[in-house]
């Protein structure tokens, strides 16, 4: 059998598309998009389908009627003398070859019924997405096998909607797993079709914190609250639209990761001085419930860092009760429906109040989840993901 994995080659891939496609999912041709997958990985030189493959080095060929995942680019980088096949199908789609064998490679992905047997005939071994191990991505906690989509025999939506959901984490709150999917897709193609940024989307975010910050300060609760759930949303939209339409920077993230780990405490301190403006007098001990907040988000992430250093993953990823306890933890949107539900009912200070309660109560649980994560492997027993058993893209 072909060894698949290749040696270094004499110069960087080659990558080469195969036909041509109308289809642009998020407004993205196929070209651009194959460009931005494979920068990724070192591999620089793209070549539209008629614009021939070099004398040497190894060449990445792929049809252009398919949008590929971008956790492909890596295996097919790294592998030669191979033929992908389409997820459920027989059909060769993409190969990884020597430069000797591009013509042969690209007859091969022309012909319309090409198999996997006429791939291994060429002395190519067919492998399938999935096969190559990459199901479980790390940064989005999820474990969603890598796709290959026919934009030939699927409607743009659907490409775009099976993209946008590969995109999303797998372990988040309850408001943006289950309410924002819908509305954040539209928010997204819209984005893509017109050109914006996922650093404009991230920036009009920060505006929003700055503003709800403003109006918790000075008592205006429920304007307070739109701009904050504005932000909520806008932040599920930049990440997205960057996943979808390769577009991240490192700017960007630390921009939107560092908003979002920086912001929630100035929010709830805020809240806490604006109950100053009410016209009634608010609840007793809300400086304490203040502070309660306050060290909770601290402590809650001290908890998770505790945990991701002791054992090399994220604390919510442990077992299926630490994912479903990722739903509601005391974290920004959670504590945002308390909040609301409250200020809704006109006791904004009650809210506090919930929150400082809900807030002790989830560090507590999460200090005897980690005490029980060190009790497992003092036992000898392995403290693993439950995710991770499909292997791991970054």
């Amino acid at each position: 059998m072909t060894d698949t994995r290749s040696d270094t080659p004499a110069r960087p891939p080659t990558i080469c598309l195969v036909g041509r496609a109308a289809a642009q999912p998020f407004s993205q041709p196929p070209l651009e998009r194959i460009r931005r997958m494979f920068a990724r990985v070192g591999a620089n030189e793209i070549r539209d389908d008629g614009a021939g493959w070099p004398d040497q080095g190894l060449v990445v060929l792929l049809r252009a009627d398919h949008v590929f995942d971008d956790a492909l680019a890596r295996p097919l980088v790294e592998r030669q003398d191979v033929a992908l096949l389409a997820p459920g199908s027989q059909r060769p789609v993409a190969a990884a070859v020597p430069a000797q064998k591009a013509a042969e490679a690209y007859r091969l992905l022309s012909a319309p019924d090409a198999t996997a047997t006429d791939a291994e005939a060429l002395g190519l071994r067919a492998i399938t997405p999935q096969s190559l191990g990459v199901s479980y991505r790390k940064n989005l906690r999820n474990n969603v096998p890598p796709y290959v989509l026919s934009a030939k025999d699927m409607p743009v939506a659907a490409i775009e909607h099976h993209m946008f959901m590969a995109s999303y984490k797998g372990l988040t709150d309850i408001v943006t797993k289950h309410v924002w999917p819908a509305p954040a897709l539209v928010a997204t193609r819209w984005c893509a079709a017109h050109g914006i940024s996922p650093n404009a989307v991230t920036l009009l975010s920060f505006l929003c914190v700055v503003a709800a910050t403003v109006l918790f300060w000075f008592g205006w609760f429920l304007t307070g609250l739109l701009f904050a759930w504005a932000m909520c949303f806008l932040d599920t939209v930049d990440g997205k639209l960057a996943r979808v339409t390769l577009t991240s920077s490192k700017w960007g993230n630390v921009f939107d990761h560092g908003t979002d780990l920086v912001h929630p405490p100035f929010w709830w301190f805020a809240w806490y001085w604006g109950l100053g403006t009410l016209p009634f007098a608010p609840l007793p001990g809300m400086q304490l419930a203040m502070w309660v907040v306050l060290a909770g988000y601290v402590l809650g992430r001290l908890e998770e860092g505790i945990f991701l250093w002791a054992f090399k993953f994220e604390m919510f990823t442990w077992r299926r009760i630490d994912a479903l306890s990722r739903l509601v933890t005391a974290r920004r949107n959670p504590n945002l429906i308390i909040l609301s539900v409250f200020t809704l009912a006109g006791r904004p200070d009650i809210g506090l109040a919930a929150v400082a309660i809900w807030t002790a109560l989830c560090i507590g649980f999460h200090a005897v989840r980690i005490l029980q994560a060190f009790a497992e492997r003092r036992r000898g027993r392995p403290v693993a993901s439950y995710l991770a058993g499909s292997g791991a893209a970054a």
